[in-house]
């Protein structure tokens, strides 16, 4: 059985991690599993969004601590070194940078490597049983696959210490509330909420969304003047392409999809 399923339908990719009887941790098949499927997702034309979710209670417990994590204990600085590049699962690290949007359907625990995984997504939708952790520093360690910077970037710096230092989990309100997650729904929606995000980012330009994307990551961390400029290049860069005049003249003839409270905005 695979530990990672796969499958692609009507422009969206859908991706289960599914190794219930171990919450779903990454060991190193799972790790090399899901670099190919990141990888298949970024470079395949025919899907333009891909939802993450896990198999049973549990989105994901984390990086296996039996068969992933036992070789950092005595490992030499040129191995920390050549995993910066190799981050767990892609996602977190490595291919963190794939332009298509990404979606994480949280069922259940989402525990640290699993919580840096959910946090590498662009957009989280939590089932109300949903429970986010962070317990490495009850192990010894603490997140290195981008789960800090993600902390700071999505909840600011409060939420990021208390996670971190007291090692102890969070409802999905909670998460919701520190900006973590972007909905919480009732656990039996959870698929059909995330498909319905998927159908709205589908229904727009995805060579706007595309660089909405990579805008947003490019301005993190940056001082002002070079977030607006930024936004100003790459906004209106993509609005110099063709098929915007098209969209455009619909909008003056009153004829645009979404046209509000006048035209219905079909989601395909």
């Amino acid at each position: 059985m695979s530990p990672v399923t796969y499958e692609k339908r009507d422009r969206i990719a859908y991706v289960t991690l599914n190794r219930p009887e171990a919450k779903n941790a990454i060991n190193p098949e799972t790790h090399t599993r899901l670099w190919e499927v990141w990888e298949d997702f970024r470079d395949d034309d025919a899907v333009d969004v891909a939802i993450i979710t896990g198999t049973g209670d549990a989105f994901c417990a984390g990086a296996d601590l039996k068969s992933y994590m036992n070789r950092w204990p005595g490992a030499s600085p040129e191995a920390v070194r050549k995993n910066v590049d190799d981050g767990l699962g892609g996602l977190t690290r490595g291919l963190h940078r794939i332009p298509k949007p990404i979606i994480a359907a949280v069922n259940g625990w989402a525990l640290a490597g699993g919580c840096e995984t959910a946090l590498a997504c662009d957009i989280r939708i939590a089932s109300e049983r949903a429970m986010f952790g962070s317990f490495e520093a009850r192990r010894g360690f603490h997140h290195a696959d981008g789960g800090i910077p993600r902390l700071v970037n999505s909840a600011g710096v409060s939420a990021a210490m208390y996670m971190l230092l007291t090692a102890e989990p969070i409802t999905a309100d909670l998460a919701h509330k520190w900006g973590l997650v972007a909905a919480v729904v009732p656990h039996d929606q959870l698929m059909e909420h995330a498909e319905l995000v998927a159908r709205q980012i589908l229904r727009n330009d995805q060579v706007a969304v595309r660089s909405a994307k990579e805008t947003i990551l490019d301005m993190i961390g940056r001082n002002l003047d070079d977030q607006l400029r930024i936004e100003a290049m790459n906004g209106y860069s993509v609005a110099t392409r063709s098929g915007v005049s098209d969209r455009l003249q619909s909008f003056y003839d009153k004829t645009d999809r979404g046209r509000h409270g006048v035209n219905q905005t079909p989601l395909t």
